[in-house]
């Protein structure tokens, strides 16, 4: 989502003017994260239809995709990338709300699909972020946890309504939680920043504010 991770370390290139572009975006996190929250409150509290839940999870996708576009990364690349996803999920959504007389597995290939492909990449994320981000472990815990759940609806032909409930209820929720939590660790990112160019390395000497040349191969958080 913010960074672009590749053979040199995170944390060498960040600058602070990139943190403080990175954590202006700490709003919308906050804001995806209470909306997740409420829909997953929403999902296990309504008695849904098949139609039902497949439009109202087309509308999260969307909702989602439209976050992801306006996230800013550590770089133009990266803010390319954010915009790519972020049209697949708005994609996903439109295909979950337009096909016809979706049933229940057609709801399970496309919300297990996109948790598969949304956990790896934050599992790929929290690595790169684990330098500057002291809670990066619960970005680990959130993609573990998305694929987990993607496996589990694309694993199970005989899924119920009530199955797919759980799983896109349980997703919500739980990635609500956690992009609320990590708008305010990205808020507070500058800090962290000074913080650790202020730590002294192993040959007593403080950290080069000066980033690394960017990776070819960009991926996101």
């Amino acid at each position: 989502m913010f960074t672009a991770p590749g053979s040199v370390p995170f944390g060498y290139q960040l600058t602070r003017d990139a943190a403080q572009q990175i954590a202006r975006n700490w709003w919308v996190l906050l804001l995806n994260g209470v909306v997740l929250v409420v829909a997953g409150f929403l999902i296990f509290s309504i008695d849904w239809t098949i139609r039902d839940l497949a439009t109202f999870l087309g509308a999260l996708f969307i909702f989602q995709g439209i976050a992801e576009a306006l996230t800013t990364g550590i770089d133009a690349r990266v803010r390319q990338a954010n915009v790519i996803v972020g049209l697949l999920s708005i994609a996903a959504g439109v295909l979950i709300i337009v096909w016809p007389e979706p049933g229940v597995l057609a709801v399970a290939i496309v919300l297990g699909a996109w948790l598969i492909v949304t956990g790896t990449l934050g599992i790929t994320g929290a690595f790169s972020a684990r330098e500057w981000l002291p809670n990066w472990w619960l970005l680990l815990i959130l993609g573990l946890l998305e694929l987990a759940l993607g496996v589990l609806a694309l694993a199970s032909p005989g899924a119920t309504l009530a199955a797919l409930i759980l799983v896109a209820g349980i997703w919500a929720v739980a990635f609500g939680v956690m992009r609320i939590v990590l708008a305010f660790e990205v808020k507070r990112l500058p800090t962290y920043l000074d913080q650790a160019y202020a730590t002294p390395t192993s040959n007593g000497t403080t950290r080069d504010r000066k980033p690394a040349p960017t990776p070819a191969a960009p991926a996101r958080t």
